[in-house]
């Protein structure tokens, strides 16, 4: 047998909702940055979004592991670099990087696999086929440059380590070696580029999906067949001027070609390479020193040849290595390149021992371009290449406008259910209204702290979950009021059906929202990126709709039905009074009935 609306308490139940909402808000305006504004994504507030898309050299999926360690050294270049309010999140095979505000350019070179190694230069040619554009030069952290010089231009070098610069016109060194000029061009030339046809890996778009792109791999694997075939360089250390001539002839450089062996190039192997914005191409052997061994790297500006610079610091084995390759080719006046993600940054010569671990690179790099690198450069280099399938942009006007869009779509849904509720349940509609109220303001405060603990960030979508939400909530109310009014009509006062109605009721509401929460939690599980915004205020909703309904609308109906005031008992001022007197005919229509039968 159901309790009596008297058995209740409501006003305990009342009392625990509002210690709850009080501790919330408390926490809103005692924590984080004391302002109780929940935190926007950049559909709503403005900013940059940009997903990149793993490749791997064979087409197979990248490791979990791979993509993890990924994640977690472009979240170290973010807080290197001082972005704030950046996440980046994995989403399948993509590293997704959202950046709020005006700073999203910086994000755009994020995702760029800073893959550096050195190797020795075996031979170089000019690259006479695509001129280098002179607009729009190629960022250093992208595109990186060379610094072996043009015909009669100055030299990049390295401490000790200068590029070409006319044997007339000594540079001097810096990092505390000597430096001595270099040869402009190498001793043994290969044959210059004869096509102007660029390979099909130029035109390859990347994968968008998330999965890897098989014809990608297709292209990767044929350009290390050409370019770094190990018979390029024979067993003597001399140039196989055939095959090189055929790999340079396959290697188009231009800023606007796209290179497949970008962040793929195989290190233990010879590898054919543009440099030099595009102007040289370069044979090199493999590569004796990884850039895993730099210790750390800045930028500055050379004073002495009047050029921005990324300065490195190797660590032990690192210094090691790199001291015995410049001792050993000194006398030879070899190059070593600088390459970044199959590009060389820069090809120096050797002018005397570096003993200290302390070289330069230098490529006519910006101060932005040398900041960039140098941020990458110390985080390290990311375990995949990436290509970049998706950059969006949105201006803070657009978000603003969308946010007051989604506010008025909310107020609109907010104002047809109170308007259904007055106009059908009247008293019991006054109580919705509250009720929805106090959800809201339940819910802005759990989107608040969420947004400051574990960075949810509230968009479009999850807006719109917040307006659904509004009718599932309201639904429970409707479920509630009916099941009150079924009641009534089997001739039950509403005091007497308030408690009956709800512990039916109930059951119908847990099933109801159980039904809306599955679904919710199935489609974040599965869902990407905009979709689980949705499925999580989605599911958030349902959640806190239970809480209000049980701590909120039951007690104060029940208060209501155990109410002295006539006003507020009165069934018709509740939208109660065409069913009450249906219940009332029909309880005289069986004690008639009845009578009847006793009589006869």
């Amino acid at each position: 047998m159901a309790a009596s609306a008297g058995h209740l308490r409501p006003g305990r139940y009342l009392a625990l909702f509002a210690l709850i909402v009080i501790v919330l808000y408390a926490l809103v305006f005692l924590t984080g940055n004391h302002k109780p504004t929940p935190k926007l994504g950049i559909d709503l507030q403005g900013g940059t979004r940009v997903t990149l898309t793993a490749r791997t050299p064979d087409g197979g999926q990248p490791t979990r592991e791979s993509l993890n360690q990924a994640r977690q050294i472009i979240e170290r270049r973010v807080n290197g670099i001082g972005v704030g309010g950046t996440e980046v999140l994995l989403d399948g095979n993509n590293v997704v990087i959202t950046v709020p505000g005006e700073q999203g350019d910086q994000a755009k070179n994020l995702g760029k696999t800073a893959k550096l190694g050195f190797r020795k230069v075996v031979a170089n040619a000019t690259q006479p086929v695509v001129p280098p554009q002179p607009t729009n030069p190629p960022p250093a952290t992208g595109t990186p440059t060379s610094g072996t010089p043009k015909p009669g231009a100055p030299s990049s070098s390295a401490p000790a380590a200068t590029s070409s610069a006319p044997p007339s016109s000594p540079a001097a060194g810096g990092g505390g070696a000597a430096a001595a000029p270099a040869q402009q061009q190498s001793t043994t030339p290969a044959p210059p580029s004869s096509s102007a046809t660029p390979p099909p890996s130029s035109q390859a778009p990347a994968p968008s999906d998330g999965s890897v792109d098989a014809e990608t791999a297709k292209e990767i694997q044929a350009a290390k067949a050409v370019r770094q075939d190990p018979k390029l360089i024979g067993a003597d250390g001399q140039a196989n001027q055939e095959l090189v001539a055929k790999a340079m002839a396959s290697l188009t450089c231009s800023p606007n070609a796209k290179d497949p062996l970008e962040g793929n190039d195989d290190p233990k192997l010879p590898l054919v390479a543009c440099g030099d914005h595009d102007t040289y191409k370069y044979l090199l052997e493999p590569e004796f020193l990884p850039g895993t061994e730099i210790a750390d790297a800045t930028s500055g500006y050379d004073q002495q040849r009047g050029q921005w610079a990324v300065n490195l610091s190797f660590k032990a084995e690192g210094t090691k290595i790199w001291a015995d390759f410049t001792s050993k080719n000194v006398s030879q006046q070899a190059q070593a390149a600088f390459v970044l993600d199959t590009q060389v940054v820069s090809a120096p010569a050797i002018q005397a021992a570096i003993l200290d671990g302390n070289t330069q690179i230098t490529g006519k790099f910006t101060q932005t371009e040398a900041k960039d690198l140098s941020d990458i450069l110390k985080y390290g280099s990311l375990p995949l290449s990436f290509a970049s399938s998706d950059a969006t942009t949105v201006s803070a006007t657009l978000g603003l406008a969308s946010l007051q869009a989604g506010l008025i779509a909310g107020g609109i849904g907010l104002l047809v259910v109170f308007v259904y509720c007055l106009f059908y349940y009247r008293l019991l509609g006054v109580l919705t209204i509250l009720s929805l109220a106090l959800s809201g303001a339940l819910v802005f405060a759990v989107l608040v702290l969420l947004g400051r603990w574990i960075g949810y960030t509230l968009d479009l979508a999850g807006i719109a979950g917040l307006i659904i939400a509004i009718g599932i909530t309201a639904d429970s109310f409707v479920i509630y009021f009916e099941r009150l009014k079924d009641e009534i009509r089997e001739g039950r006062t509403f005091r007497s059906a308030v408690p009956r109605g709800w512990v039916r009721a109930r059951r119908t509401i847990l099933a109801s929202d159980g039904v809306s929460f599955l679904a919710a939690a199935i489609l974040y599980v599965i869902a990407v990126g905009d979709v689980q915004g949705f499925a999580f205020t989605l599911g958030m909703s349902t959640v806190l709709d239970l809480v209000v309904v049980y701590l909120v609308t039951h007690p104060l109906v029940a208060m209501v039905s155990t109410s002295k005031n006539a006003f507020l008992s009165n069934p018709r001022h509740l939208g109660l009074g065409a069913v009450q007197q249906l219940g009332s005919q029909r309880k005289k229509s069986t004690s008639v009935g009845r009578a009847n039968v006793k009589e006869a």
